[in-house]
């Protein structure tokens, strides 16, 4: 319980690629989770560790908006593709070596996802869809950058 209060604090004022990030993270630690089940022969834990990373992927893949982003939405959404049917196949294999891949994988777009949530300059162009409401409107309110003014005193 302290732990899911803790993951949700710590997601509160999150931007929109962080919260993305967060999703990766997420399914890096499901899919680990199912090596360990692969690994203990605990096949009721690795479908439940799958099922929750498969998820993940079907929420990540369901908000690709390829009008909005073009080509690298439609590359983002044949990685999700191509990560769903990894992950299936590694779980009936129970194979650990195939859920390492996908992991290798996931971990090498989330590291790419960590630069831009870094990038200033990269935040300001990305789509409203990845934005949280508190981006939204911070960005719609305009900046007003007033100049100190300088008064010379004499006596």
């Amino acid at each position: 319980m302290y732990s899911t209060n803790y993951q949700e604090e710590s997601l509160t004022g999150a931007t929109g690629v962080e919260l993305v990030v967060a999703l990766y993270d997420g399914t890096i630690r499901y899919l680990h989770r199912a090596m360990q089940c692969c690994e203990e022969d605990d096949v009721r834990g690795r479908r439940v560790a799958v099922k929750k990373a498969v998820d993940i992927l079907m929420y990540l893949q369901a908000r690709l908006r390829p009008d909005v982003g073009g080509k690298p939405a439609v590359a983002l959404g044949e990685f999700y593709a191509a990560m769903f049917t990894m992950t299936l196949e590694a779980s009936h294999f129970a194979s650990v070596e195939q859920f390492e891949e996908v992991i290798a994988c996931v971990r090498n777009v989330r590291d790419a996802w960590k630069i831009v949530a870094r990038d200033p300059e990269a935040q300001r162009v990305l789509p409203r869809e990845l934005r949280t409401r508190e981006e939204k409107f911070v960005a719609a309110v305009p900046v007003v950058v007033v100049e100190e003014a300088r008064v010379a005193w004499s006596a």
